[in-house]
C-alpha cells in the first residue's frame, strides 16, 4: 500500500448516506487494488460530539470535528465528502470549492437551481474533481441497460417509464423535521418525493435515454399537518408526498414517472421500463441482479421476456466481486463510484454525474414542481 497515493477524505455528516459512503471509502482498494490512490479516512463531522465520536470510531475516522468549517480548514484533509440535509449542501460544498478541495456530495445537489447554480460555478471555477452519488447508475443491470441502449440495440425509443414507491409516511402521527425525519420539512430538504426519490428516477432516465425537454406534473400532501419535531409545534406540511408526471424526451419518446411514500406495502420500489423499436429492457430494485429484457430478433417461437442474471465477470463490475451466479447488494453501488471517483483522478476525466451534469437532474426537478403549482406544462430549460 506504501507505494498508493493517499485521498484524504473529510466526511460532514453521520446518517445513512455517510455510512453507505464510507464503507465506499474502505471497501474501494479492497476490490480494486489496481487504482493508484487510496482513500484515507481522516475526519468525520457532525454536531453532536457525543455522536460523532461514536462515528468515528465505529468506521475508523483518524479524528472528528463538531463544526464543518473546520474540516475545510483543515490542511491534512484532500475532499470533501457532504452528507448533510439538503439545506446545508451549497454552503459547504462552495466554501469547500474556494479552499481548493476535491467535493463529493450525496444526491440531490442541493434544495433549488438557484443554490445549486452557485456550486456549480464555484467547482468550475476552482477545477476541482467533483461528483454527485446518483449511485444507482452503478448497479450493475443499470449500467448494463446504458451498454445496450448505446448499442443501438432497442432501436429507435418510444418510452421511458419508472417509479419509486415507498410507504413509510403514512401515519399522521410521524412528526416532520428534526434528526432522521428533515425530508418531512421542505427548508431542510426543498422538496418531498420530487428531489428525494424522483431526482434518482430522472437521473437514470436521463443517462439512458437522453434529455428530458418538458413536463407536465401533479403532486398530493395527503396529511397537511404536522407536528415539528424541533419546535412540538404543529405546522403545515409543505413538501409532496407524492407526485406524477409525464413528459417529452429529446429524442422523442415519452416518459411516464411516479413516487410517492405513501404505497403501502412497498418499501422500496425502484423500477424503469423502456420500450424500442426492436427490443425493450426493464429493471427492478427489489431484484437488483437481474435484468428483464424482450428482444423482437428472437425466433417467433421462443419470442418472449427472458431475465438476465447479472454475475458474470465481462458483465459491469462483476469482475472485481465473487463467482458467477453469487450476488452482489446495494452497497456495492457506492463502493463502484467510489472506485470511478478514484479513477477519474488518475484519467482526468469527469465522474459522472459531475456536478454540472447533476444541476441538469436540478432543473427536471424543480420544472415538475412548477408544473404541478401552475397546473400547466414547463419546459425544463435543458433544450
Amino acid at each position: 500500500m506504501a507505494h498508493k497515493k493517499e485521498l484524504r477524505i473529510g466526511l460532514i455528516g453521520t446518517g445513512l448516506m455517510a455510512r453507505t459512503h464510507t464503507n465506499g471509502y474502505k471497501r474501494s482498494g479492497d476490490f480494486f487494488p489496481e487504482l493508484e490512490y487510496r482513500p484515507v479516512l481522516k475526519t468525520v463531522c457532525a454536531r453532536t460530539e457525543e455522536k460523532v465520536k461514536a462515528f468515528a470510531e465505529q468506521w475508523g475516522f483518524e479524528s472528528y470535528e463538531t463544526d464543518w468549517k473546520a474540516v475545510i480548514a483543515r490542511d491534512d484533509i484532500d475532499a470533501v465528502d457532504i452528507c448533510t440535509p439538503n439545506d446545508m449542501h451549497a454552503d459547504i460544498a462552495i466554501a469547500a470549492a474556494e479552499a481548493g478541495k476535491m467535493v463529493l456530495c450525496e444526491k440531490p445537489l442541493a434544495r433549488s437551481v438557484a443554490e445549486a447554480q452557485p456550486m456549480v460555478d464555484a467547482i468550475k471555477k476552482a477545477g476541482v474533481a467533483n461528483t454527485v452519488f446518483y449511485n444507482y447508475r452503478r448497479i450493475p443491470a443499470v449500467t448494463l441497460i446504458k451498454q445496450i441502449v448505446d448499442s443501438g440495440k432497442l432501436g429507435k425509443i418510444f418510452h421511458y417509464r419508472a417509479n419509486f414507491l415507498q410507504d413509510w409516511t403514512i401515519s399522521p402521527e410521524l412528526p416532520q423535521g428534526g434528526e432522521a425525519l428533515w425530508r418531512l420539512d421542505a427548508e431542510a430538504a426543498g422538496s418531498g418525493v420530487t428531489g428525494d426519490l424522483l431526482a434518482h428516477c430522472i437521473d437514470s432516465a436521463m443517462w439512458l435515454n437522453g434529455v428530458i425537454k418538458d413536463v407536465s406534473a401533479v403532486t398530493e400532501t395527503f396529511i397537511k399537518e404536522r407536528v415539528h419535531q424541533g419546535t412540538g409545534e404543529v405546522q403545515k406540511v409543505t413538501i409532496d408526498d407524492a407526485c406524477i408526471f409525464h413528459c417529452h424526451f429529446e429524442n422523442g419518446a415519452l416518459g411516464v414517472f411516479e413516487a410517492t411514500r405513501y404505497a403501502r406495502g412497498h418499501k422500496a420500489l425502484n423500477t424503469l421500463e423502456i420500450n424500442g423499436e426492436h427490443a425493450s429492457l426493464r429493471w427492478d430494485l427489489h431484484d437488483m441482479n437481474y435484468l428483464e429484457m424482450y428482444d423482437h430478433a428472437d425466433d417467433a417461437i421462443v419470442r418472449g421476456w427472458k431475465r438476465i442474471l447479472i454475475t458474470d465477470s465481462d458483465q459491469p463490475y462483476m469482475d472485481k466481486w465473487w463467482i458467477p451466479g453469487t450476488s452482489i447488494g446495494y452497497e456495492h453501488s457506492f463502493v463502484h463510484q467510489v472506485a470511478d471517483f478514484l479513477k477519474s483522478l488518475e484519467t482526468g476525466e469527469p465522474c459522472e454525474p459531475s456536478f454540472e451534469n447533476a444541476l441538469m437532474t436540478q432543473k427536471v426537478c424543480e420544472a415538475v414542481i412548477n408544473s404541478a403549482n401552475s397546473k400547466s406544462w414547463k419546459d425544463t430549460g435543458l433544450v
